[in-house]
């Protein structure tokens, strides 16, 4: 059974850091592919960053791009994504996805698994 648990997220003010986890089990971890997506409310869920098995190679969202760091550590089967210089419209259900390939994506439909998401908010 795959399962991929995130950390709690919180409440941060604007400009705070804040930095989450997602455990993975019952798998080679760095066989497959994570990304961090997230949804606002009346939004659809939009790519954030995704890493690839090895920790390699890693993607982000252009808009995000600067503020955020993804990493991976195999051993612990954990990804993690640190955020940075948040701000209100960062706020969102974060979610962790694994992918069955090795290769990272942007598409939410790559992804096989997902986590049950994390919320997010930031205060202004």
């Amino acid at each position: 059974q795959v399962q991929l648990v995130e950390s709690v997220g919180g409440l941060v003010q604007a400009g705070g850091s804040l930095s989450l986890s997602c455990g993975a089990s019952g798998r080679p971890f760095s066989s497959y592919a994570m990304g961090w997506f997230r949804q606002a409310p009346g939004k659809e869920r939009e790519f954030v960053a995704a890493i690839s098995g090895s920790g390699s190679s890693t993607r982000y969202a252009d808009s995000l791009k600067g503020r955020l760091t993804i990493s991976r550590d195999n051993a612990k089967n954990t990804v993690y994504l640190q955020m940075n210089s948040l701000k209100p419209e960062d706020t969102a259900v974060y979610y962790c996805a694994e992918r069955k390939s090795p290769i990272s994506a942007r598409d939410t439909q790559r992804y096989d698994y997902w986590g049950q998401g994390t919320q997010v908010t930031v205060s202004s």
